[in-house]
């Protein structure tokens, strides 16, 4: 049971570490508080996998191209998915937003069967389209406190759930090549390598298009390092999950997330959630469920 214990703390974790991170996004941008979670995670995920290296005996990675296609993919893709992800929590709010995110369950299945040919069982699909009820009672909220534009955060949502979606398979899919004996080194070792890339390529994209985002995350280092530290940590419980236990029941039992965000957000941006709202959070989660059963 080593993976559940792994999820409920990336759980955590990922919720303290979006809580950095959308504090952030007025003053860097969302782009710029996405590259918080990666730079400022970096050096602790190579701490990470230094002492899993010294721990694991008889390693044999296998750098191929079956290990680099689905991390360079996943990496872009989950980039772009935190980038959403702040963005819906900025407009619809932080509990609807990582609601929303829980999305990326039932639109794995969705990209899994188009993209790797897995299919799911005729309860795995109810389970989609539960997932999409629960959806459709956010999608036309009467009035969230402290959501700006909500149809327009929720829009932001659903795009974070399917490229995290996507991100969640094609990691699977690299530690598993990666070292598929050693699943807590090939977990670390993945979380670093992506993580690199990450910090790379969208450090390099704001030099050139927007060098004030990147000042302003040099300034907020404090805030930065704690989202790093949440971040590493968060990652590398996801990967280690992923390693042991597959992609659909790791994501199933992140529900927990909900919760958890629920209260952080009424605890920190004094959000409020309308019966409307709690009950679709209730049906996503009951979707997510079904889903992870194909």
């Amino acid at each position: 049971m080593l993976w559940a214990v792994a999820t409920v703390a990336a759980a955590g974790f990922q919720v303290g570490r979006n809580a950095l991170q959308r504090g952030m996004v007025s003053n860097t941008g969302p782009w710029g508080a996405t590259l918080v979670r990666f730079l400022f995670g970096l050096p602790f995920s190579l701490v990470f996998t230094a002492i899993a290296f010294a721990l694991s005996p008889h390693l044999d990675p296998q750098f191929g191209w079956e290990f680099w296609w689905p991390a360079l993919t996943g990496a872009a893709a989950q980039v772009i998915a935190t980038a959403a992800l702040l963005l819906a929590m900025h407009h619809a709010g932080f509990a609807v937003g990582t609601a929303l995110q829980q999305s990326s369950v039932p639109l794995a299945a969705t990209v899994g069967l188009i993209v790797f040919g897995d299919n799911l069982s005729t309860l795995g699909w109810v389970g989609v389209a539960v997932t999409t009820l629960g959806l459709a009672l956010l999608v036309w909220p009467k009035k969230i406190e402290g959501a700006h534009h909500p149809v327009l955060g929720i829009t932001y949502g659903v795009i974070s759930g399917l490229l995290f979606g996507f991100a969640l398979n094609a990691f699977r899919h690299a530690g598993l090549r990666l070292e598929p004996h050693h699943p807590w080194f090939s977990a670390m070792a993945c979380v670093a390598i992506v993580q690199a890339v990450q910090a790379g390529g969208l450090g390099l994209y704001l030099a050139i298009r927007d060098r004030a985002a990147l000042v302003a995350v040099a300034k907020g280092w404090r805030q930065s390092l704690g989202a790093g530290l949440f971040g590493a940590l968060a990652s590398s419980g996801w990967f280690l999950a992923l390693n042991l236990a597959p992609a659909a029941a790791v994501r199933a039992l992140g529900v927990i997330e909900m919760p958890i965000a629920a209260a952080a957000g009424h605890r920190l941006f004094r959000e409020k959630l309308s019966l409307r709202q709690i009950a679709g959070v209730v049906v996503i989660a009951a979707g997510v469920a079904m889903t992870a059963m194909y």
